[in-house]
C-alpha cells in the first residue's frame, strides 16, 4: 500500500561525496568528474525506470545534460568541504502506474523547486517491483537573471562607529563608509594584537600587523540559501509531497492516502515502525534474523491486534443488554482481549531480555576495545617520540642510547600484547578488522533505540490491561443483580472458544514466533488479575451450601415424612 517516505540528504565533499558520482549512480550512467578526473561508471546498475532534468527559466540550456550540470556545480565550488547538492529520496505509491509517477514527480518538482530557482535532476528506481522510489538531486546555489551562480555566503566586515560595531557586506560598506563606519584591522598594542579602526590606531601611533579586516566567522548567508536550508522549509516540502501524492491517488480513484505527520501528532495509539535499511534486509534474505526487522515485525503484529481487538470490544460494549448471555459474552470477550494484551507484554519482555543480553555482551567488549585502542595510540606515539630522540642523540651518549633502547623495547612488547588483545576482542565479536567496530557501535545504537521502543510498547499494553480491568469491574457491578452461579456457568460454556480465539489471533499475528507456553502463562496471569481463583472458591462454597439441604433430606427421609 502507499506509504510516506521522504529522506533528505546533503551531498558534500566534506563527507567524501561527489555530485557527479551521485548523479551517475542514480541515472545508471557514466560521467567524468572534471574536478578530480575520476570517471564514475554505473552503467551496469539495474532498475532505472525514468529520468529527467528540470531547469528554471534563467539556467543555461546545456545543463539539460546532467554531466554538464553537475560538473558546472563541482567547478564552482572551491573548498574541500563544499556542500554540492541536496538529495531527496521519496517512496512512490505502488497503486499508481509509471506514467502517473512521472506526472506526480513533475508536478512536485516544478512547483516546489524549479519555480523557486533550483535545477532538479530526478530518476525513478524500481528493481523488484516492490519498492518504487525516486532520487531527486537539487542545486544549492541560487541563479541570477544571467544564469550565473549567486553566492551562498558573502564576506561580512565588522565595522565600528562611535564605539558601536556592525556587520556590512562589500556592497553595503560603500554606503556605510560615507556614514562614518570604518573597517577594523589588527594593530600591535604592547605585546597584544588588538582590532581597531585605522583612524583610532593612527592617533595612537600603533603599527598594523595584518592586512585582513575583522569579519564574521562564516559570513552572511544568502537569504534564499538560508531559507532553503531551514528546518521550516523542510517541513513545508514534506507537507507538499503528502499533498501532491494524495491528489494523484485521488485522481486515480484510489482510497489510499499518506500522511507526513507522526503517529503522536495524528493521535494514534499505534507505534511507528523503524527504518530497516538495505543491510538489515540483506541479512534477512540470507536467513539471518535482523534486530531491526524483528522489531518491525513485532510492532506490526502488535498494531494489527490492537486495531482488531479495540474494534471488536467497542462493538460488544455498545451491544450489551441486561441479560446473562450478553453479560457473559461481554466479560469473556474482555477476558480474551486481556489474554492477547498479556501475551504481547510477555513477548515484549522477552524481546527486551534478548536485546539486554546482547548489550551486556557488546557494551563491555566495546568499552574494552576503545580503552585498548587508546593505549595503543598513546604507546605508539611515545615509541615514535623515543625513536626520534634516540636518532637525534649523539652516538657517544651510550647510557642514554641504552636507556632509550630499553624503553623502546618495553613499549614494543606492550604494543604487541595490546594488539593481540585487541585482535582477540575483534575475533570474539566476529570481526577481523577495526572497521567492524563502527558496525558494533551502530548495532548498539540500534538496540538501545529498540529497547526504548519496546519500553513504550510495554507501557502502552500495560495501560490497555489496566483499562480492561476497569471495564471488567464495571461489568461485574452490572452483573451484581443476576445469579452469580448462572452467569459463571454461562461464561464457562463459552470460555474455551474465546481462549482458542485469543490463541488463534496471536498465532496469526506472530506466525512461527508464536509460543504456546507463553500463551499458557498469559492465561494464568489474566486469571490472577481477574481474581478468578477467589471467584471459583466462592462459587464452590455457594454450591456446597445449596447442596447441604438436599443431602440432609436424603439422609433423613422419615423425618421429612413425619413433618408432612
Amino acid at each position: 500500500m502507499a506509504i510516506y517516505h521522504l529522506e533528505a540528504k546533503v551531498v558534500s565533499r566534506g563527507t567524501g561525496r561527489s555530485a557527479v558520482a551521485a548523479a551517475a549512480y542514480m541515472s545508471c550512467s557514466q560521467i567524468l568528474n572534471d574536478y578530480d578526473g575520476v570517471r564514475h561508471d554505473y552503467t551496469r546498475k539495474q532498475g532505472l525506470v525514468w529520468q529527467q532534468v528540470f531547469l528554471p527559466e534563467h539556467a543555461p540550456q546545456e545543463w539539460q545534460d546532467r554531466g554538464v550540470l553537475w560538473n558546472a556545480v563541482e567547478e564552482n565550488e572551491k573548498t574541500k568541504d563544499s556542500r554540492l547538492a541536496r538529495e531527496f529520496v521519496v517512496a512512490l505509491p505502488i497503486e499508481l502506474k509509471q506514467s502517473e509517477w512521472q506526472e506526480l514527480l513533475t508536478e512536485f518538482i516544478q512547483d516546489q523547486f524549479v519555480a523557486d530557482g533550483m535545477c532538479a535532476d530526478v530518476c525513478i528506481h524500481d528493481t523488484d517491483g516492490h519498492n518504487p522510489h525516486a532520487h531527486i538531486m537539487l542545486t544549492v546555489r541560487p541563479l541570477d537573471e544571467q544564469g550565473k551562480w549567486q553566492y551562498k555566503t558573502e564576506k561580512e566586515y565588522l565595522c565600528v562607529r562611535n564605539g558601536e560595531e556592525r556587520g556590512f557586506t562589500s556592497a553595503e560598506f560603500k554606503t556605510a563608509q560615507a556614514d562614518g563606519w570604518e573597517k577594523q584591522y589588527q594593530y600591535k598594542v604592547g605585546k597584544k594584537k588588538v582590532y581597531m579602526s585605522s583612524s583610532a590606531a593612527e592617533a595612537q601611533g600603533y603599527e598594523r600587523v595584518s592586512k585582513y579586516p575583522k569579519s564574521t566567522k562564516y559570513g552572511r548567508q544568502n537569504p534564499i540559501s538560508a531559507r532553503w536550508n531551514s528546518d521550516e522549509q523542510l517541513v513545508l516540502w514534506r507537507e507538499a509531497w503528502t499533498d501532491t501524492v494524495n491528489r494523484s491517488l485521488e485522481r486515480s480513484g484510489m482510497e489510499e492516502r499518506i500522511d507526513h505527520r507522526s503517529h503522536a501528532a495524528r493521535g494514534l495509539d499505534e507505534q511507528p515502525t523503524v527504518h530497516e535499511g538495505v543491510i538489515a534486509q540483506a541479512l534477512e534474505r540470507k536467513g539471518i534474523v535482523s534486530d531491526r526487522c524483528e522489531l518491525n515485525r513485532q510492532i506490526k503484529a502488535d498494531n494489527a491486534l490492537l486495531r482488531e481487538l479495540k474494534a471488536q470490544v467497542n462493538k460488544l460494549l455498545q451491544a450489551i443488554k441486561n441479560t446473562i448471555p450478553a453479560l457473559a459474552e461481554a466479560i469473556e470477550s474482555l477476558r480474551e482481549k486481556m489474554i492477547v494484551f498479556r501475551y504481547q507484554v510477555r513477548h515484549i519482555l522477552s524481546g527486551k531480555e534478548h536485546i539486554e543480553k546482547n548489550l551486556k555482551i557488546l557494551q563491555p567488549e566495546l568499552t574494552r576495545y576503545i580503552r585498548i585502542a587508546e593505549q595503543i595510540k598513546e604507546k605508539s606515539n611515545e615509541r615514535k617520540t623515543l625513536l626520534a630522540e634516540k636518532k637525534a642523540a649523539p652516538i657517544i651518549q651510550i647510557l642514554k642510547h641504552r636507556e632509550l633502547s630499553r624503553r623502546i623495547a618495553e613499549l614494543t612488547e606492550d604494543l604487541e600484547e595490546l594488539r593481540s588483545e585487541k585482535a582477540l576482542i575483534l575475533q570474539s565479536l566476529q570481526y577481523t578488522e577495526d572497521t567492524g567496530v563502527d558496525v558494533i557501535r551502530k548495532d548498539i545504537s540500534t538496540m538501545e533505540a529498540g529497547l526504548k521502543r519496546l519500553d513504550q510498547q510495554e507501557q502502552k499494553y500495560t495501560a490497555e490491561l489496566d483499562n480492561a480491568l476497569k471495564e471488567y469491574a464495571e461489568l461485574k457491578e452490572q452483573a451484581a443483580e443476576f445469579d452469580a452461579d448462572e452467569l459463571m456457568s454461562e461464561r464457562l460454556d463459552i470460555r474455551p472458544g474465546k481462549e482458542r480465539s485469543a490463541a488463534s489471533r496471536v498465532q496469526s499475528a506472530y506466525g512461527d514466533r508464536y509460543q504456546p507456553l507463553m500463551m499458557y502463562d498469559a492465561k494464568r496471569d489474566v486469571s490472577q488479575m481477574m481474581g478468578e481463583e477467589m471467584e471459583a472458591r466462592s462459587i464452590r462454597e455457594r454450591l456446597h451450601r445449596k447442596q447441604q439441604p438436599k443431602t440432609q433430606q436424603q439422609k433423613n427421609p422419615k423425618h421429612h415424612e413425619q413433618k408432612r
